[in-house]
């Protein structure tokens, strides 16, 4: 059974509509005064798949109300994946420009993001008033599904397309729940590590006592009064008046130079980045109640990668990791998926001499006893060169070695890179597509000028950044399709007990469990791992597996 749901523009309300498996409208409208109410009632007697324009819109105020759904079908989301299967990335998708779209009436633009509302802010009440005019209403919603069914059936792998809607549609239940439970995270052990990093606040708002100091030292070095060691183009002047021209300040270029400002310069990087990012400020805004609540974005990256829209959520520090600690009588259960990208290549390639060896515990390893004389390393770099396109220095051997010995996996992302300087569209295992050259992915180079013009999306340059991102996309868009697989499905294993899904980035899930649970949640992580390999891949025998913690921190796992 299906139930597509509109809520009403004022108010608590809105209007259901009973859907049979394949869409098709079995009942008349159902109007209800408490839309929460209703979807409780319903939730708890049939657990129907909900179809609704957007899961971020509607499902904050069912939650907020203590209504926890199952099953969702997002449109908003959906119409995102079917617009770049088609070569559209990136054209409105909101229910109302995919209305217009199959009446032939102006397609309205997306309206802007919302700004980030740190927890405690922009709850507001039940259904808020939404700007602009109304949206369309339960007709225009049930032909839209109806339509993006029929779509879905059209593409080349519908089975598998269908995964990809189901997985995107979970994560976003997932990350309004993850965003109301937030991460566990302990104020004052956080502030403790501030003050062990930077010393004391400034009392009038400036940089701390380290990062004053540091900035002095600096100065020192270069042999000035004053530096504002936080300005890319203060210090690159500095070095060159000491005689060393830099194309930028990137820590990867200042570790060449031969300067006793370098490491000081390192060292106030990391700190100020520390500062700004996740310092005083940060913890005053974004931590409430012993709780970290960012705004989780669900394929908010072009590959599929999940994104937050305020607080930094995956981008925390290690050293900072440390300020999140469980709750007293519970436990974080941790789990991070090991050589992810490659054992994708192995599995989607079809290359059963890699695929093999990805049946290994250590994927690398077990490549270096079959191809590479036993030299780990080289084996790393061979495989992690052809997928992220590197082509010089200690990768060019060791390419040709993996070239050699697993061909159809090497050409399975020489092919993808091929199209993409061609202009083509490339596809994840699942079906999600790569934005059409024309959205522009240049590589940024280094800021030196381009001879071949790197603004034009013809030049030599953008179409070898283009075939770099497109080998890796096939690969990355994959390898997020089966985390976002595995977090679903760990949703519905956790579904009913105490334990929480607290945290997602990238490979990685945390979740938030009791002590008593803790062993069974991580089984639970593990048999999930295994289910999504076996729903994205079927019968291979390359293995996924999870590296697992149970720790009091988040910086012991």
């Amino acid at each position: 059974m299906l139930v597509a749901v509109v809520a009403d523009e004022v108010g608590g309300g809105g209007v259901l509509q009973p859907l049979d498996a394949s869409g098709r409208v079995v009942g008349p409208p159902e109007p209800v005064a408490d839309l929460a109410a209703a979807v409780a009632a319903r939730e708890s007697a049939e657990r129907p798949r909900w179809v609704w324009a957007s899961g971020a819109a509607v499902y904050p105020a069912l939650l907020r109300a203590g209504v926890r759904v199952d099953r969702c079908h997002d449109v908003e989301l959906t119409e995102a994946l079917l617009l770049g299967h088609a070569g559209r990335w990136g054209e409105p998708r909101s229910l109302a420009a995919a209305w217009a779209r199959l009446t032939g009436a102006p397609v309205p633009p997306d309206p802007p993001p919302r700004p980030a509302a740190p927890p405690g802010l922009g709850q507001g009440a039940l259904f808020d008033t939404p700007a602009g005019p109304p949206g369309p209403g339960i007709d225009a919603l049930v032909r839209v599904y109806a339509d993006q069914l029929a779509r879905i059936t059209a593409t080349a792998h519908p089975g598998r397309f269908r995964l990809l809607v189901a997985a995107e549609s979970a994560g976003a239940l997932i990350a309004v729940e993850m965003g109301a439970a937030g991460l566990p995270w302990r104020a004052d052990v956080h502030d403790a590590i501030l003050a062990e990093l930077l010393g004391e606040p400034s009392p009038v708002g400036g940089p701390p006592r380290r990062l004053a100091e540091l900035a002095a030292r600096i100065a020192d070095a270069f042999g000035v009064r004053q530096l504002h060691a936080d300005s890319p183009a203060e210090l690159l002047r500095a070095f060159a008046r000491a005689g060393v021209e830099l194309p930028n300040t990137r820590a990867w270029v200042l570790r060449g130079v031969d300067h006793p400002a370098v490491p000081l310069v390192l060292e106030y990087k990391e700190l100020y980045r520390i500062w700004t990012a996740h310092g005083w400020a940060w913890r005053e805004q974004w931590v409430r109640d012993g709780r970290f609540q960012p705004e989780y974005v669900p394929g908010g990256v072009v590959s599929g990668r999940w994104a937050t829209r305020g607080g930094g959520a995956l981008q925390i520090p290690k050293v900072i990791r440390r300020a999140v600690v469980a709750d007293p009588g519970w436990r974080l259960v941790v789990a991070d998926a090991g050589q992810l990208e490659p054992r994708v290549l192995a599995a989607v390639s079809g290359d059963a001499r890699l695929a093999a060896a990805g049946g290994a515990g250590d994927l690398y390893a077990a490549l270096a006893q079959d191809a590479f004389g036993g030299d780990r390393a080289r084996a790393k770099v061979a495989l992690l060169g052809a997928m992220y396109g590197q082509t010089g220095g200690a990768a060019v051997p060791a390419l040709a070695v993996l070239k050699r010995s697993y061909p159809t996996a090497f050409g399975y992302v020489e092919a993808a890179a091929r199209t993409g300087e061609a202009g083509g569209l490339v596809r994840s295992w699942l079906g999600r597509t790569c934005p059409p050259s024309s959205v522009g992915f240049a590589d940024p180079g280094d800021g030196a000028p381009d001879p071949d013009g790197a603004g034009d999306p013809g030049s030599t340059r953008a179409r070898a950044a283009r075939g770099r991102f497109t080998r890796n996309f096939v690969i990355q868009a994959t390898a997020a399709e089966w985390a976002s697989t595995l977090l679903a499905t760990l949703r519905g294993e956790l579904a009913g007990t105490d334990a929480e899904l607290v945290f997602f980035q990238h490979d990685e899930v945390i979740v938030h469990a009791p002590a008593a649970q803790a062993a069974e949640v991580a089984a639970a992580v593990s048999r999930c791992g295994e289910r999504a390999t076996a729903l994205l891949f079927g019968d291979t025998p390359v293995r996924f597996p999870l590296d697992l913690s149970i720790v009091d921190c988040y910086a012991d796992a």
